[in-house]
């Protein structure tokens, strides 16, 4: 007997984004690429403006600029497994 509801199956359009990866020593870099972060003062810490509301990125996260010009931070390994490099 089939179930009365099966899922669809979706795939992710491809889309081009920039991102810059926090390292701790970049504040002024990343100043410059995201005008919707900023730091409070917290070593290793920087803050991001988001959509959802602010979020704290971690050294080793990448900040993303999304399709819109939003901005939001991405664990390095959920985006080494979600994004390659454009060349």
């Amino acid at each position: 007997m089939m179930p009365k509801f099966m899922p669809k199956f979706y795939r992710k359009k491809p889309v081009v984004i920039q991102a810059k990866q926090w390292t701790g020593d970049n504040l002024t870099e990343m100043l410059g690429f995201c005008e919707r972060c900023f730091s409070k003062g917290e070593v290793n810490n920087l803050v991001v403006v988001t959509l959802e509301g602010d979020m704290t990125a971690t050294v080793g996260d990448y900040i993303i600029r999304g399709v819109k010009g939003e901005f939001y931070p991405c664990r390095e390994d959920i985006f080494k497994l979600t994004y390659e490099t454009v060349v």
